[in-house]
């Protein structure tokens, strides 16, 4: 009995020697990296996916693979609301939106994506970045506190345009018109304002709404009315320039606080250098967006042709006042007062 203990004790002990020897040849089992889900609603190909695997890219670079960010483009994960819920939630680390889109985390959101608000795409960079705009601290704090989520960085994803299948000149013309928005607020407010019906759809169902007339006209950037294939089903594009818009890229508050200081300051990097990248390259393709869009048959309305910019802008800053002037009256003086 105990020459049989004996043996099996040597044969431990070979075996541990064994594995240390192995161990000492071919250096530690690697850690697998720490893998993070990011939602968004954008086709992978829009300058807003491009961004997302932009930032993807260089998080997986400069940790040496230890982090690595998986992309979930066009609502493979949920509609616009639920993949705002899912980073409150945690069940999706990072996920980007429109300001308006967020306000189911929080309403004052919202106010970023205000009709006519900006000056010029420095103003609204400005009033968007969380690291120096006093309002969005002030707001990115409240939404840390109450939903668990933080917002990362904003970059420049365009400024939004009418379409539709007849050509209008002047709120008049929207008069009955049902025109697609984002199920949100001050989105809702925009349309409305302009003088149309506004239909709440999330944005995997509007080529269907607009194709089957539950929609007969949308608004978005060129950018995504390019990489979507509006052209398909819209005829008439009007230069509106109604918002100005900032998208903020958010994650999960535990996932941030999770993350080492070294890790911390490289997302912090890379986020102010996305955001660089994916500004300077929409600002750099708005033009041949437009004329890809005239290419596939698009007729392009400004004021040139007629379009009553004035009126659009007069029409919708009353809406505005009237519905959000009393609540966020304070964050339009802030932002006003933004350099």
């Amino acid at each position: 009995m105990r020459k049989g203990l004996f043996v099996l004790l040597i044969l431990i002990v070979m075996g541990s020697l064994a594995f240390a020897a192995a161990q000492a040849e071919t250096g530690p089992t690697p850690q697998k990296p720490l893998v993070l889900r990011y939602a968004h609603m954008n086709p992978a190909v829009s300058p807003n996916g491009l961004q997302a695997q932009y930032f993807a890219d260089k998080i997986a670079e400069r940790t040496n693979g230890a982090i690595k960010i998986e992309i979930y483009p066009g609502e493979q994960l949920g509609t616009i609301p639920e993949m705002a819920e899912m980073v409150s939630q945690g069940s999706v680390a990072l996920h980007h939106n429109t300001y308006g889109g967020l306000q189911p985390l929080l309403e004052d959101l919202g106010v970023f994506d205000t009709p006519y608000l900006y000056r010029d795409v420095n103003h609204l960079l400005a009033a968007t970045d969380p690291t120096s705009s006093p309002v969005l601290k002030e707001l990115n704090d409240k939404l840390i506190a109450t939903r668990n989520v933080r917002v990362l960085y904003s970059f420049y994803f365009g400024t939004r345009e009418l379409t539709s299948n007849s050509p209008i000149y002047s709120p008049k013309d929207l008069a009955g018109k049902k025109i697609r928005a984002i199920p949100s607020a001050i989105y809702m407010a925009a349309v409305e304002g302009m003088g149309a019906v506004a239909v709440p759809i999330t944005w995997a169902e509007v080529p269907v709404a607009l194709s089957t007339g539950v929609a007969s006209g949308q608004e978005n950037p060129v950018s995504t009315i390019a990489a979507s294939k509006i052209y398909d089903v819209q005829k008439y594009i009007m230069m509106t320039d109604h918002i100005m818009g900032s998208e903020p890229v958010v994650i999960n508050e535990k996932v941030w606080q999770s993350l080492s200081a070294e890790h911390k300051k490289i997302f912090e990097e890379v986020a102010k250098e996305t955001s660089l990248w994916a500004t300077n390259y929409v600002l750099g393709t708005e033009a041949s967006d437009l004329k890809l869009l005239q290419e596939k048959g698009m007729t392009v309305i400004t004021a040139k042709e007629g379009l009553k910019v004035d009126e659009f802008r007069a029409a919708v800053k009353k809406v505005v006042a009237e519905r959000f002037g009393a609540k966020w009256g304070r964050y339009y003086e802030m932002i006003d007062a933004v350099k």
